[in-house]
């Protein structure tokens, strides 16, 4: 019985690692910024 704890506990661990990896080993500086508008989005066209 507590070698099945021992080894699901281990499971948990490894799941836990995995995600923690898969969050944070992105970009350094986070999530890229998004681009500024361009400047025929701010103005509507002549018609």
């Amino acid at each position: 019985m507590g070698l099945i704890l021992l080894e699901a506990l281990l499971a948990l661990v490894v799941l836990v690692a995995i995600v923690w990896w898969t969050m944070f080993s992105g970009r350094k500086g986070g999530e890229l910024k998004s681009p500024p508008p361009a400047d025929s989005d701010k103005h509507p066209p002549s018609p």
